[in-house]
């Protein structure tokens, strides 16, 4: 069993694997936790396990988790839904925000989910927001360009001349 433990690639098998040689060797279960760092109901449990499954059954395993709640489905209309740009007259926005998106999920699907939670989805999916800089809509462009050549130089290079 040490043997094993030493050949194992993942520290929590092993350290289950060393816990249940020392309990082979002839140490109770309180002695075998004290050497473990863990309560005696987790060697019971290990033992447990290893008597099912083997060494395999030592391995850390995957908690599963929640459900994911949106389906490939939705993930794909999603996706669709924010290469298209919204159409002002039919939509009311000039671009997608997470609170339009997540409403227009919950309409379509029936799917609830926080704006926070919309944003991290998107952005595994690989987009990002980008948005144009604003401008004052009375600028007068021909006054900054003229602003710009009439302008004093006060910044120079740095470095060796």
């Amino acid at each position: 069993m040490r043997r094993l433990a030493r050949r194992s690639r993942h520290a929590g098998q092993s350290r289950r694997l060393l816990a249940l040689a020392a309990i082979y060797d002839g140490a109770s279960r309180g002695e075998a936790a004290l050497l473990a760092g863990t309560d005696r109901q987790s060697i019971r449990d290990w033992v447990l396990r290893f008597n099912a499954d083997g060494p395999d059954g030592l391995v850390d395993r995957h908690g599963g988790g929640q459900k994911a709640r949106l389906t490939q489905e939705m993930l794909s209309a999603l996706k669709t839904r924010l290469e298209e740009r919204p159409i002002p007259a039919v939509h009311g926005v000039v671009r997608w925000r997470l609170c339009d998106l997540c409403g227009w999920l919950h309409e379509t699907y029936g799917v609830s989910l926080s704006e926070t939670r919309l944003g991290q989805i998107i952005r595994r999916e690989g987009f990002r927001l980008l948005t144009a800089r604003p401008r004052h809509y009375r600028q007068d462009t021909e006054a900054q360009d003229i602003f710009k050549k009439s302008s004093p130089v006060s910044w120079r290079r740095s470095g060796p001349d």
